[in-house]
């Protein structure tokens, strides 16, 4: 294929836009994976990510356990560094910048950025997705000042104080042994009257003195003057309302898919927003494969991520030997 084409007409655009056999759109793990099958395979693609450092939620988690071939837990930015520079390595091309729409005309896609626009024949979603949002009351409010996603990142800001973790899953307990290095103390809280994390996750919590695990309750206004000061939560079994005085609270329930820049009808989601493919990760319209997790599956790893990555690349990689 040419590498220009001229105006992007359905977009409303007059300018010279490059032309790709594949656009990935993401440079998480299945991202990243896509682009170093992309790159081997020599075939004309680029890899679209907006924050100027490539990893998606990998680069929040301190330590990855459970990805094959590290005897020792390898941070998470680390890892990412190392897929990046695997695909750069092969010759991937990488550019940052914000997908503002992606749109289907005919059988091209048109990818609108706030850099330019972009054409190409076959994409891969691989956007990832995002932290979800309690509602509790004053949330949105405290983001930012006392109401985080990422201990990781802001754990050390709360040192010798005490915080909250929202969600009793696998990514707030590992988030919550992690702000054991900080807190003076962590108290979890789970709606369910049960944890969700791994047996050894939960093991860790419970012989930890410095977590506190609270069942049966949620979340349902944050409070303070200018920062954090409490949080108020409702007990689920007899409806009483209690405050707990915290310096931090950090948000672990659950995850929304990235797309809201996608501008094609067509495509199906299940009821949460995600991504419907079959098992190679093609969906419903011919030429447009998701990965990661920003697709419909039962597991979001670093590992199953990267088997999307591949998968997707490879059948996209058959669809265009097609065409």
């Amino acid at each position: 294929m040419s590498e220009i084409n001229i105006s992007l007409d359905s977009m409303g655009s007059s300018k010279l836009a490059p032309q790709y056999d594949i656009a990935i759109i993401g440079a998480g793990p299945a991202g990243l994976t896509a682009a170093i099958y992309t790159a081997r395979a020599r075939i004309n693609g680029i890899l679209i990510e907006k924050k100027n450092m490539s990893g998606g939620q990998v680069l929040t988690t301190e330590k990855v356990e459970n990805y094959p071939g590290f005897d020792e837990p390898i941070g998470g930015f680390e890892l990412m560094k190392k897929f990046r520079e695997q695909a750069e390595n092969f010759g991937a091309k990488i550019t940052n910048t914000t997908v503002e729409s992606l749109q289907k005309k005919g059988k091209k896609y048109f990818i609108r950025t706030d850099s330019g626009d972009t054409e190409t024949a076959a994409v891969i979603i691989a956007s990832g997705a995002s932290p979800r949002k309690t509602g509790a009351k004053g949330e949105k409010k405290f983001i930012g000042r006392g109401v985080s996603f990422c201990a990781t990142c802001d754990g050390a800001l709360y040192r010798n104080k005490s915080v909250a973790v929202i969600g009793g899953g696998d990514a707030g307990i590992e988030e919550g042994l992690f702000l054991t290095r900080f807190a003076s103390k962590v108290t979890v809280i789970e709606m369910m009257n049960h944890l969700a994390a791994t047996k050894i996750l939960q093991e860790r919590a419970n012989e930890n003195p410095k977590m506190d695990i609270i069942l049966s309750h949620m979340p349902v206004e944050i409070i303070g003057d200018s920062v954090v000061s409490g949080i108020m939560i409702k007990n689920l079994v007899d409806g009483s309302i209690s405050r707990i005085d915290v310096g931090g609270i950090f948000v672990y329930v659950g995850i929304e898919p990235n797309t809201g820049y996608i501008e094609i009808d067509e495509l199906e989601k299940d009821k949460s927003g995600f991504i419907i493919t079959d098992c190679d990760m093609r969906t419903v319209i011919p030429g447009l494969f998701a990965a990661g997790d920003v697709r419909s599956k039962i597991l979001r790893q670093v590992s199953t991520a990267v088997g999307d990555g591949a998968a997707a690349q490879f059948a996209a990689q058959r669809y265009l030997e097609n065409i």
